[in-house]
Protein backbone atom coordinates (compact mmCIF):
# COMPACT_ATOMS: atom_id res chain seq x y z
CA UNK A 1 0.00 0.00 0.00
CA UNK A 2 1.40 3.24 -0.90
CA UNK A 3 1.17 6.12 1.14
CA UNK A 4 1.43 10.06 0.34
CA UNK A 5 3.69 11.73 2.80
CA UNK A 6 1.68 14.90 3.47
CA UNK A 7 2.80 17.11 5.98
CA UNK A 8 -0.42 16.43 7.90
CA UNK A 9 0.99 12.78 8.23
CA UNK A 10 4.40 13.44 8.85
CA UNK A 11 3.43 15.48 11.97
CA UNK A 12 1.34 12.86 13.06
CA UNK A 13 4.23 10.38 13.16
CA UNK A 14 6.55 12.59 14.98
CA UNK A 15 3.62 13.60 17.63
CA UNK A 16 3.36 9.49 18.29
CA UNK A 17 7.17 8.90 18.72
CA UNK A 18 7.45 12.11 21.21
CA UNK A 19 4.42 10.81 23.28
CA UNK A 20 6.18 6.87 22.86
CA UNK A 21 9.05 8.26 24.15
CA UNK A 22 7.77 10.36 26.87
CA UNK A 23 5.76 7.08 28.04
CA UNK A 24 9.06 5.13 27.68
CA UNK A 25 11.17 7.72 30.13
CA UNK A 26 12.06 7.29 33.83
CA UNK A 27 9.18 7.77 36.75
CA UNK A 28 11.64 9.60 38.63
CA UNK A 29 11.57 12.43 36.36
CA UNK A 30 8.43 14.13 36.21
CA UNK A 31 5.46 13.84 38.24
CA UNK A 32 2.22 14.60 36.69
CA UNK A 33 0.82 17.78 36.04
CA UNK A 34 -2.79 17.90 35.16
CA UNK A 35 -3.66 21.50 36.72
CA UNK A 36 -1.42 23.95 35.65
CA UNK A 37 -1.61 25.23 31.95
CA UNK A 38 2.02 26.06 32.05
CA UNK A 39 4.46 23.98 29.85
CA UNK A 40 7.72 22.56 31.17
CA UNK A 41 10.85 22.20 29.64
CA UNK A 42 12.92 19.39 29.13
CA UNK A 43 13.64 17.56 32.32
CA UNK A 44 16.77 16.29 33.10
CA UNK A 45 17.64 13.38 34.92
CA UNK A 46 17.48 13.33 38.66
CA UNK A 47 20.86 13.03 39.68
CA UNK A 48 22.58 12.16 43.23
CA UNK A 49 23.59 15.28 45.52
CA UNK A 50 23.31 16.75 49.25
CA UNK A 51 19.75 16.59 48.38
CA UNK A 52 18.90 12.99 48.55
CA UNK A 53 19.82 9.52 50.02
CA UNK A 54 22.33 7.68 48.83
CA UNK A 55 22.10 5.56 45.83
CA UNK A 56 22.43 2.04 47.44
CA UNK A 57 19.73 2.52 50.18
CA UNK A 58 15.74 1.54 49.12
CA UNK A 59 13.65 4.68 49.11
CA UNK A 60 10.11 3.56 50.09
CA UNK A 61 7.97 6.11 48.71
CA UNK A 62 6.64 4.47 45.32
CA UNK A 63 8.28 6.73 43.08
CA UNK A 64 6.58 5.76 40.16
CA UNK A 65 3.20 6.15 41.95
CA UNK A 66 3.61 9.22 43.09
CA UNK A 67 2.35 11.86 41.11
CA UNK A 68 0.45 15.18 41.63
CA UNK A 69 -2.15 17.43 40.50
CA UNK A 70 -0.30 20.89 41.10
CA UNK A 71 -1.14 23.71 43.24
CA UNK A 72 -4.22 25.12 42.55
CA UNK A 73 -4.50 28.88 43.44
CA UNK A 74 -8.26 28.87 43.34
CA UNK A 75 -8.41 27.24 46.89
CA UNK A 76 -6.43 29.74 48.71
CA UNK A 77 -8.95 31.76 51.02
CA UNK A 78 -9.73 35.69 49.67
CA UNK A 79 -7.11 37.74 51.30
CA UNK A 80 -4.60 35.01 52.37
CA UNK A 81 -2.28 36.24 49.53
CA UNK A 82 -0.95 39.78 49.99
CA UNK A 83 -0.19 40.09 45.51
CA UNK A 84 -1.65 37.82 43.02
CA UNK A 85 0.74 34.97 42.49
CA UNK A 86 2.83 35.05 39.09
CA UNK A 87 4.76 32.11 37.48
CA UNK A 88 8.50 32.44 36.15
CA UNK A 89 11.24 30.41 35.41
CA UNK A 90 13.00 28.78 38.10
CA UNK A 91 15.98 25.68 38.61
CA UNK A 92 14.55 23.28 41.44
CA UNK A 93 17.12 21.29 43.80
CA UNK A 94 18.07 18.10 41.24
CA UNK A 95 18.75 20.61 38.66
CA UNK A 96 15.14 20.27 36.62
CA UNK A 97 14.84 23.76 34.72
CA UNK A 98 10.70 24.26 35.10
CA UNK A 99 7.93 27.17 36.11
CA UNK A 100 7.18 27.95 39.70
CA UNK A 101 4.45 30.03 41.33
CA UNK A 102 6.04 32.65 43.13
CA UNK A 103 3.52 33.09 45.90
CA UNK A 104 3.52 35.86 48.62
CA UNK A 105 0.94 35.01 51.92
CA UNK A 106 0.01 37.62 54.23
CA UNK A 107 1.47 36.01 57.44
CA UNK A 108 -1.90 36.16 59.76
CA UNK A 109 -4.21 33.78 59.32
CA UNK A 110 -7.89 35.12 57.50
CA UNK A 111 -10.51 32.20 58.84
CA UNK A 112 -9.77 32.46 62.60
CA UNK A 113 -8.08 34.51 65.21
CA UNK A 114 -4.62 34.06 66.95
CA UNK A 115 -4.64 33.52 70.19
CA UNK A 116 -5.25 32.80 73.21
CA UNK A 117 -1.75 31.49 74.65
CA UNK A 118 -1.48 31.81 78.28
CA UNK A 119 -3.18 31.49 81.26
CA UNK A 120 -3.45 34.27 83.73
CA UNK A 121 -4.19 32.35 86.74
CA UNK A 122 -3.16 28.31 87.58
CA UNK A 123 -7.08 28.03 88.45
CA UNK A 124 -7.80 28.96 84.53
CA UNK A 125 -9.24 26.24 82.32
CA UNK A 126 -8.41 25.55 78.80
CA UNK A 127 -10.62 27.97 77.01
CA UNK A 128 -8.38 30.32 78.57
CA UNK A 129 -4.53 29.35 76.66
CA UNK A 130 -3.26 27.33 73.82
CA UNK A 131 -1.90 24.01 73.76
CA UNK A 132 2.02 22.83 74.06
CA UNK A 133 3.77 20.81 71.60
CA UNK A 134 6.94 18.93 72.88
CA UNK A 135 7.63 16.05 70.41
CA UNK A 136 5.71 13.64 72.49
CA UNK A 137 2.19 14.98 73.29
CA UNK A 138 -0.22 17.72 73.05
CA UNK A 139 -0.92 19.53 76.60
CA UNK A 140 -3.57 22.36 77.20
CA UNK A 141 -1.91 25.08 78.41
CA UNK A 142 -4.17 25.97 81.40
CA UNK A 143 -3.53 26.98 84.51
CA UNK A 144 -3.03 23.05 85.82
CA UNK A 145 -0.34 22.45 83.14
CA UNK A 146 1.63 25.80 84.18
CA UNK A 147 1.08 24.60 88.25
CA UNK A 148 1.98 21.32 86.86
CA UNK A 149 5.72 21.79 84.64
CA UNK A 150 8.13 21.09 87.72
CA UNK A 151 6.08 17.46 87.78
CA UNK A 152 5.85 17.11 84.17
CA UNK A 153 9.51 17.81 83.48
CA UNK A 154 10.85 16.25 86.78
CA UNK A 155 13.14 19.53 87.68
CA UNK A 156 11.80 21.91 90.35
CA UNK A 157 13.26 24.88 88.85
CA UNK A 158 10.39 25.44 87.41
CA UNK A 159 7.89 27.56 88.96
CA UNK A 160 6.13 30.25 86.63
CA UNK A 161 3.39 31.24 89.11
CA UNK A 162 3.69 33.87 92.00
CA UNK A 163 2.57 33.38 95.28
CA UNK A 164 -1.18 34.05 94.30
CA UNK A 165 -1.01 32.20 91.58
CA UNK A 166 -0.62 34.47 88.44
CA UNK A 167 1.07 32.95 85.77
CA UNK A 168 4.26 35.07 84.87
CA UNK A 169 3.69 35.84 80.94
CA UNK A 170 5.85 38.25 78.44
CA UNK A 171 3.68 41.29 78.78
CA UNK A 172 5.43 43.90 76.77
CA UNK A 173 7.10 43.76 73.25
CA UNK A 174 9.95 44.17 74.55
CA UNK A 175 10.19 41.38 76.76
CA UNK A 176 8.90 39.28 74.23
CA UNK A 177 11.86 40.28 72.18
CA UNK A 178 14.37 38.87 75.00
CA UNK A 179 11.83 36.12 75.61
CA UNK A 180 11.69 34.80 72.04
CA UNK A 181 15.94 34.26 70.79
CA UNK A 182 18.13 31.33 71.76
CA UNK A 183 19.87 33.24 74.43
CA UNK A 184 16.61 34.33 77.19
CA UNK A 185 17.10 36.86 79.22
CA UNK A 186 17.63 35.58 82.42
CA UNK A 187 14.81 37.77 83.92
CA UNK A 188 12.54 36.09 81.59
CA UNK A 189 12.92 32.41 82.41
CA UNK A 190 9.79 30.86 84.07
CA UNK A 191 7.64 33.14 81.87
CA UNK A 192 4.84 31.66 79.48
CA UNK A 193 5.75 33.69 76.26
CA UNK A 194 3.10 34.73 74.39
CA UNK A 195 3.15 37.51 71.23
CA UNK A 196 0.64 39.90 69.55
CA UNK A 197 -0.10 40.84 66.08
CA UNK A 198 0.64 44.31 67.90
CA UNK A 199 4.55 43.91 68.78
CA UNK A 200 5.29 43.07 65.10
CA UNK A 201 7.12 46.17 63.59
CA UNK A 202 3.93 48.60 62.65
CA UNK A 203 1.68 46.26 64.57
CA UNK A 204 1.64 44.36 60.96
CA UNK A 205 1.58 40.92 60.19
CA UNK A 206 4.77 39.56 58.20
CA UNK A 207 4.31 38.46 54.53
CA UNK A 208 6.62 35.68 53.18
CA UNK A 209 7.57 35.08 49.57
CA UNK A 210 8.00 31.52 48.39
CA UNK A 211 8.29 29.89 44.67
CA UNK A 212 6.53 26.52 44.68
CA UNK A 213 6.87 23.61 41.03
CA UNK A 214 3.83 24.77 38.83
CA UNK A 215 3.89 20.58 38.98
CA UNK A 216 5.70 18.82 41.74
CA UNK A 217 9.14 17.31 40.10
CA UNK A 218 10.00 13.74 42.14
CA UNK A 219 13.35 14.29 43.84
CA UNK A 220 16.17 11.13 43.74
CA UNK A 221 15.27 10.44 47.48
CA UNK A 222 14.18 11.69 50.51
CA UNK A 223 14.52 15.52 49.96
CA UNK A 224 16.53 18.41 52.19
CA UNK A 225 15.16 21.54 52.94
CA UNK A 226 15.87 23.98 55.57
CA UNK A 227 13.33 26.59 55.20
CA UNK A 228 9.76 26.78 55.40
CA UNK A 229 8.01 23.53 55.40
CA UNK A 230 5.09 24.89 53.21
CA UNK A 231 1.76 27.95 53.11
CA UNK A 232 -1.27 27.28 54.21
CA UNK A 233 -4.26 28.06 52.09
CA UNK A 234 -5.27 31.06 54.77
CA UNK A 235 -1.83 32.50 54.58
CA UNK A 236 0.30 31.03 56.97
CA UNK A 237 3.88 29.31 56.25
CA UNK A 238 4.72 26.23 57.90
CA UNK A 239 7.92 26.00 59.74
CA UNK A 240 10.06 24.04 60.56
CA UNK A 241 10.04 22.38 64.46
CA UNK A 242 10.52 24.70 67.22
CA UNK A 243 13.74 24.35 69.35
CA UNK A 244 12.10 22.76 72.12
CA UNK A 245 15.19 21.66 74.10
CA UNK A 246 16.08 25.24 74.12
CA UNK A 247 12.44 26.66 75.02
CA UNK A 248 12.27 24.44 77.94
CA UNK A 249 16.30 24.87 78.98
CA UNK A 250 15.63 28.39 79.97
CA UNK A 251 12.56 27.24 82.04
CA UNK A 252 9.84 28.82 79.40
CA UNK A 253 6.88 27.82 77.44
CA UNK A 254 5.87 29.25 74.00
CA UNK A 255 2.43 28.54 73.86
CA UNK A 256 0.64 27.93 70.82
CA UNK A 257 -3.00 28.65 69.71
CA UNK A 258 -5.36 25.90 69.44
CA UNK A 259 -4.14 25.83 65.79
CA UNK A 260 -0.52 25.12 66.39
CA UNK A 261 0.49 28.53 65.35
CA UNK A 262 2.42 31.32 67.56
CA UNK A 263 4.09 34.03 67.33
CA UNK A 264 8.10 35.12 66.28
CA UNK A 265 9.54 38.61 66.59
CA UNK A 266 11.13 38.11 63.64
CA UNK A 267 8.60 36.01 61.42
CA UNK A 268 6.14 36.66 62.65
CA UNK A 269 2.70 34.00 63.26
CA UNK A 270 3.39 30.94 61.47
CA UNK A 271 2.83 27.34 62.07
CA UNK A 272 4.19 24.19 63.71
CA UNK A 273 1.29 21.40 64.34
CA UNK A 274 -1.58 20.60 62.22
CA UNK A 275 -4.57 20.57 64.50
CA UNK A 276 -7.40 20.82 61.88
CA UNK A 277 -7.56 24.93 61.11
CA UNK A 278 -7.66 26.22 57.55
CA UNK A 279 -9.28 23.47 55.66
CA UNK A 280 -11.11 23.82 52.23
CA UNK A 281 -13.90 21.49 51.33
CA UNK A 282 -15.06 18.65 51.97
CA UNK A 283 -12.51 15.05 53.06
CA UNK A 284 -13.40 12.33 50.72
CA UNK A 285 -14.40 8.47 52.53
CA UNK A 286 -11.04 7.84 54.39
CA UNK A 287 -9.63 10.95 53.60
CA UNK A 288 -9.10 14.29 55.35
CA UNK A 289 -9.55 17.89 53.81
CA UNK A 290 -6.70 19.51 52.09
CA UNK A 291 -5.27 22.60 53.99
CA UNK A 292 -1.61 23.33 52.64
CA UNK A 293 0.74 22.81 50.14
CA UNK A 294 4.41 22.40 50.95
CA UNK A 295 7.39 23.63 49.15
CA UNK A 296 7.89 20.93 46.96
CA UNK A 297 4.17 21.49 44.87
CA UNK A 298 2.45 18.37 46.67
CA UNK A 299 -1.05 19.02 48.46
CA UNK A 300 -0.85 18.76 52.59
CA UNK A 301 -3.54 17.43 54.05
CA UNK A 302 -5.01 17.48 57.65
CA UNK A 303 -3.29 14.14 59.79
CA UNK A 304 -5.01 10.78 59.07
CA UNK A 305 -6.03 8.63 61.78
CA UNK A 306 -5.67 4.80 59.82
CA UNK A 307 -1.92 6.45 58.84
CA UNK A 308 -1.05 2.52 57.83
CA UNK A 309 -0.74 2.96 53.80
CA UNK A 310 1.37 6.33 54.53
CA UNK A 311 5.03 6.62 53.37
CA UNK A 312 7.74 7.63 55.09
CA UNK A 313 6.85 11.10 54.18
CA UNK A 314 2.94 10.41 55.52
CA UNK A 315 1.82 10.50 51.59
CA UNK A 316 -0.09 8.60 49.36
CA UNK A 317 -1.77 8.68 46.39
CA UNK A 318 -5.24 8.25 45.67
CA UNK A 319 -7.64 7.82 42.29
CA UNK A 320 -9.35 11.30 43.31
CA UNK A 321 -6.40 13.46 44.76
CA UNK A 322 -3.42 11.97 43.04
CA UNK A 323 -0.39 11.85 45.52
CA UNK A 324 -0.40 14.30 48.67
CA UNK A 325 1.00 14.54 52.29
CA UNK A 326 -0.69 14.14 55.41
CA UNK A 327 0.19 16.27 58.16
CA UNK A 328 1.62 14.56 61.17
CA UNK A 329 -0.12 14.36 64.43
CA UNK A 330 0.44 17.74 66.49
CA UNK A 331 2.35 16.13 69.31
CA UNK A 332 5.44 15.47 66.96
CA UNK A 333 6.06 19.67 66.63
CA UNK A 334 6.50 19.25 63.00
CA UNK A 335 3.79 19.08 60.50
CA UNK A 336 5.59 17.90 57.27
CA UNK A 337 7.23 14.82 57.76
CA UNK A 338 9.71 14.86 54.96
CA UNK A 339 9.65 16.24 51.01
CA UNK A 340 9.88 13.35 47.94
CA UNK A 341 9.52 16.21 45.34
CA UNK A 342 12.58 19.01 44.35
CA UNK A 343 12.24 22.64 45.82
CA UNK A 344 13.34 25.70 44.02
CA UNK A 345 17.01 26.62 44.75
CA UNK A 346 16.66 30.16 44.74
CA UNK A 347 13.82 30.01 47.48
CA UNK A 348 15.95 32.26 50.02
CA UNK A 349 15.77 34.90 46.72
CA UNK A 350 12.00 34.88 47.24
CA UNK A 351 12.29 35.73 50.87
CA UNK A 352 11.50 32.25 52.17
CA UNK A 353 13.58 30.96 55.54
CA UNK A 354 13.23 29.35 58.34
CA UNK A 355 11.12 30.98 61.09
CA UNK A 356 13.54 32.05 63.70
CA UNK A 357 14.41 30.16 66.97
CA UNK A 358 14.98 31.11 70.15
CA UNK A 359 11.98 30.54 72.76
CA UNK A 360 9.49 32.39 71.32
CA UNK A 361 9.39 29.50 68.75
CA UNK A 362 10.62 29.57 65.37
CA UNK A 363 12.63 26.76 63.89
CA UNK A 364 15.94 26.11 65.33
CA UNK A 365 17.27 24.43 62.27
CA UNK A 366 16.15 21.85 59.27
CA UNK A 367 16.12 18.11 59.11
CA UNK A 368 18.92 16.27 57.18
CA UNK A 369 18.61 13.91 54.11
CA UNK A 370 16.93 11.16 56.56
CA UNK A 371 14.74 12.97 58.49
CA UNK A 372 17.66 13.49 61.34
CA UNK A 373 17.50 17.13 63.34
CA UNK A 374 20.47 19.64 62.21
CA UNK A 375 21.54 21.88 64.48
CA UNK A 376 20.68 25.49 64.65
CA UNK A 377 22.23 27.79 61.78
CA UNK A 378 24.50 30.60 63.37
CA UNK A 379 22.47 33.44 64.75
CA UNK A 380 18.95 31.93 63.58
CA UNK A 381 16.59 34.05 66.69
Amino acid sequence: MNISLTPRFLTLVVSLVLIAGACAGSAGEVASTTAPAVALSEQPEPHDGEHSHDGDEDHSTDIEAASGTGLDLALFFPGSLTEEATTEPCTLSGGVETTCYRITVAGDPVTYDTGPFCPATITDTAEAGGIWLDGNDVYDVDGAFIAGLAELYDDPNWQMFDEDGNVNITETAEEFDLAARPDVDPSLQNHCVEGRLEWLDNGEPISSTVLIPTAPVLADGVAEYRGNLGVTLDGVVIAQPAPVDAILSAYTIAAFDDCGGHYNPNDGYHLHGATGCSEAGEAGEGETSIFAYAIDGFAVHSPLDDAADLDECNGHKTEELGYHYHANGAEQNLVIQCLIGQTAINNADAGSGGAGGGAGGGAGGGRGERGERLGPPPGDG
